[in-house]
């Protein structure tokens, strides 16, 4: 009883109430304490609460879950974004987390407050061990967090302090990604609307559809939700006002994640086995050499999946084969799921696909520029569908220009965090939910249970040297198999190597199967580490 009323006495708090700080809550709970959790929504479930009418689930509801939560009987393979919020909002309730969320109640800044012998403005900047002693409240003498929050419709700002901060904002919102014009080809030159995907998918159903029906629309870019949002437009205007998507670099958008009808993408990229044929950081010589000699085969598998996919999607002859192979697209998290019907609309002609290396904007529309090649788009409504900057969204929470510069890396490096979830010079702290995978929720309650078992003290961390070795060989590691988008921290070729580091640091047997096959051959996914809570 002691220690847990100790537990309940520490003060933690949860920024954000999407899946990453739903998961963490619950296991924070679990381990004794109660956090707080902020969320700036009218409900929980984060960006699922504000997106397009037609998003759906990129995996299969079996893939995409918490590991001892199932979704409900009748469910779609694919879940409709709906469908998910109700999911989130359901396991928020079954496990108690609602007591513990603050809605319309914005973080809008978060300031350490030094404790004694501690510097307030470089806390940690010459420490050997992790706030003081490794562990995740410090020593005696440890710094709190002081948080300025905003409280609903009025505006009013309140100041909390807690223990311990856990950061649940995820990178995709908060800051738009907006390139960079020439002086006289920027958005104001555009006699139309122009408008970033964030502030689209922020919009009433009704609002948005609205906005683009009957009117010409150009959509910028080649992610997931630019393809999701011109497959909107085309449904609501048809071919009488066709929808333009100006794209760059195409990505592996696929119809299906079973290779010729019977073979489940699982089995290719999300066993042991395949996970032999990759150089995975921090798993020595013997490691590295198996991969190498295995290199043959892992381009077979590769080059023979994206055979079967350029065979089975229109992608060539439209022009939008990715230029990288498939094993590419798992390694950088470059992969999604095409909108039904997609190039069934671009050979009907209410979908118009343009590549563009550059762009800007005249007073008709979009210039398209490839040297000698101008071209016109005409537009009275333009939606960048270009990104999002979540490095300036972590940067933006803190008040110390020191935390500000160092929280995000450098645009050379991956965000700096250990095990993907702690800096090594900023302490009381961690991150949840920023590094990509192939399926985000089930990396987030991975990192969620983590952290709830070092606050309840079931480890300590290395040292801070030690740690920034593990953050430079995983960000080598990153570069080396995700290219120019490395800053995205993708787990997906590693996944589950990843959780066999985060399994031995809780003290669980990162071997989650029964019999030797279905160890290395079968897929892994949340269900096989229900047992950790």
């Amino acid at each position: 009883m002691a220690t847990m009323d100790r537990k309940a006495a520490k003060r933690v708090a949860v920024v954000g109430a999407g899946t990453s700080g739903l998961a963490a809550c619950k296991h924070l709970l679990a381990r004794g304490f109660r956090p707080v959790v902020f969320d700036a929504g009218a409900t929980v479930g984060g960006q699922w609460t504000r997106t397009l009418a037609s998003t759906r689930v990129q995996s299969p509801h079996a893939a995409y879950r918490f590991s001892d939560f199932p979704w409900p009987e009748g469910t779609d393979w694919h879940p409709r974004h709906d469908q998910v919020v109700a999911y989130l909002d359901a396991y928020a309730r079954r496990f108690g987390v609602h007591e513990c969320v603050r809605l319309r109640s914005t973080v809008v800044a978060a300031e350490y407050v030094a404790g004694a012998g501690e510097d307030e403005a470089a806390p940690d900047a010459d420490a050997e061990q992790w706030a003081g002693n490794g562990e995740a409240f410090g020593g005696d003498g440890a710094g709190a967090w002081r948080l300025t929050v905003r409280h609903g419709e009025s505006g009013d700002t309140q100041t909390h302090e807690f223990d311990f901060m856990v950061l649940c904002v995820g990178r995709f919102s908060g800051v738009p990604n907006i390139p960079a014009f020439p002086a006289a080809g920027g958005p104001d030159v555009f006699r139309g609307r122009v408008l970033h995907s964030m502030d689209f998918s922020d919009m009433d159903d009704a609002d948005a559809a609205a906005l683009v029906r009957g009117k010409r629309v150009a959509i910028v870019g080649s992610s997931k939700s630019a393809f999701d949002i011109t497959a909107e437009c085309a449904e609501a205007n048809g071919v009488e006002h066709p929808c333009t998507m100006v794209c760059r670099n195409p990505r592996w958008l696929l119809h299906d994640t079973d290779v010729w009808g019977r073979l489940n993408l699982g089995y290719l990229y999300m066993n042991r086995f395949a996970e032999l044929m990759v150089r995975k950081p921090g798993a020595g010589m013997a490691s590295s050499l198996l991969a190498t000699l295995l290199t043959p085969l892992a381009w077979l598998i590769s080059k023979v999946t994206g055979a079967y996919y350029k065979k089975a999607i229109p992608m060539r002859e439209h022009g939008m084969e990715p230029e990288y192979g498939f094993a590419g697209c798992i390694s950088s998290c470059k992969i999604g799921m095409l909108p039904e019907a997609f190039y069934d609309r671009v050979k009907d002609g209410s979908i118009v696909i343009r590549r563009s290396m550059s762009f800007s904007f005249c007073e008709e529309g979009l210039l398209l520029d490839d040297g000698a090649d101008r071209r016109v788009v005409p537009a009275d409504v333009v939606i960048l569908a270009t990104g999002f900057r979540g490095d300036q969204k972590l940067r933006d929470m803190f008040v110390s220009p020191r935390l500000k510069d160092i929280v995000a890396g450098s645009p050379d490096t991956t965000v700096p965090l250990y095990r993907e979830c702690v800096h090594p010079r900023i302490p009381q702290m961690a991150v949840i939910g920023y590094s990509e995978s192939l399926t985000n929720i089930h990396s987030c309650e991975m990192m969620a249970k983590w952290v709830a078992r070092f606050l309840d003290g079931a480890f300590r961390l290395p040292g801070v040297r030690r740690m920034e070795e593990s953050v430079a060989e995983w960000g080598r590691y990153m570069r080396r198999s995700s290219g120019g988008s490395f800053r995205t921290s993708c787990l997906g070729a590693v996944n589950i190597w990843y959780n066999d580091q985060l399994c031995s640091d809780m003290g669980c047997d990162p071997r989650r199967k029964k019999g030797l096959l279905a160890e290395w051959f079968q897929p892994y996914g949340a269900v096989d580490y229900a047992d950790i809570q």
